[in-house]
């Protein structure tokens, strides 16, 4: 299994790939599986209970309950790690759930503009995905995996504009290292709700496989300044995903409870 921030997947996954305030600094990264820049603040906590999948007709694939959490360690850097369930529903089999594989990255934004520059945001946010699932179950990659993406960000009053992405190293018999780019538009709709898209595409991840695009439309409603419910759906991927290769014509979502001090 294979994590993010946009938690992209790796090889399979492309077929099943914050926090807003009231008066908000720009939200980006989940519920989308297409990253941003911006790191956590100094000394400031994101913790999000989440689940993730794809559903199709006679199968199911994803993750739940999981735990993201991000630190502010340094300005402009954010420590990242993701851990959890996975559940795996092959048609004509039984259900599985057990231990996922687990993500640990760093955000650094190195470019960072004044509200009246005109150029974006800038930053990196390498992941390592180690193999803490159980890949003859369904419920993890099997290998240690890595993301290496750089992402930007722009803000215009109430629209929000983020996108980019990296490459994926992939090993493992029949895998290919692969390339992944995305893009959100967001805008804040009212005090408490923000609503996006995006769209993303990766290079094939398999030998016999080629690459694929997808979607997801989704927001964050907050609750009050710390609690924020966010969600996405769409097809092509999912943020958080086991191998969803198996799922046929799958629907996608993403869900979490976030928690900001």
């Amino acid at each position: 299994m294979m994590f993010r921030r946009n938690l992209a997947r790796s090889a399979a996954a492309c077929l099943a790939a914050a926090a807003l305030t009231a008066s908000p600094p720009s939200w980006a990264g989940p519920p989308f599986i297409t990253d941003d820049p911006e790191p956590v603040e100094l000394g400031h906590w994101e913790v999000y209970a989440f689940s993730a999948g794809a559903v199709g007709a006679a199968d199911a694939s994803g993750l739940g309950p999981s735990i993201e959490v991000n630190y502010g360690a340094a300005p402009n850097l954010q420590l990242h790690i993701i851990s959890g369930m996975a559940y795996d529903d092959p048609s004509g089999q039984g259900a599985r759930l057990g231990a996922s594989d687990t993500e640990l990255g760093f955000k650094y934004r190195f470019i960072t503009p004044g509200e009246e520059d005109w150029y974006p945001q800038v930053g990196i946010f390498p992941l390592i995905e180690i193999p803490t699932g159980n890949a003859s179950r369904g419920l993890g990659a099997g290998y240690v995996q890595a993301f290496l993406p750089v992402w930007i960000q722009k803000d215009f009053g109430k629209w929000t504009t983020y996108g980019g992405g990296g490459y994926w190293i992939n090993p493992g018999a029949a895998n290919r290292n692969y390339w992944f780019a995305g893009a959100v538009l967001q805008r804040q709709i009212t005090k408490s709700l923000a609503l996006g898209g995006e769209v993303f595409h990766q290079t094939s991840s398999m030998v016999g496989r080629g690459g694929s695009a997808g979607f997801n439309l989704g927001g964050i409603y907050d609750f009050n300044e710390h609690t924020h419910l966010l969600f996405s759906g769409g097809r092509g991927g999912i943020l958080y995903a086991v191998d969803a290769a198996a799922v046929s014509n799958p629907a996608t979502y993403y869900l979490a409870v976030q928690w900001t001090f």
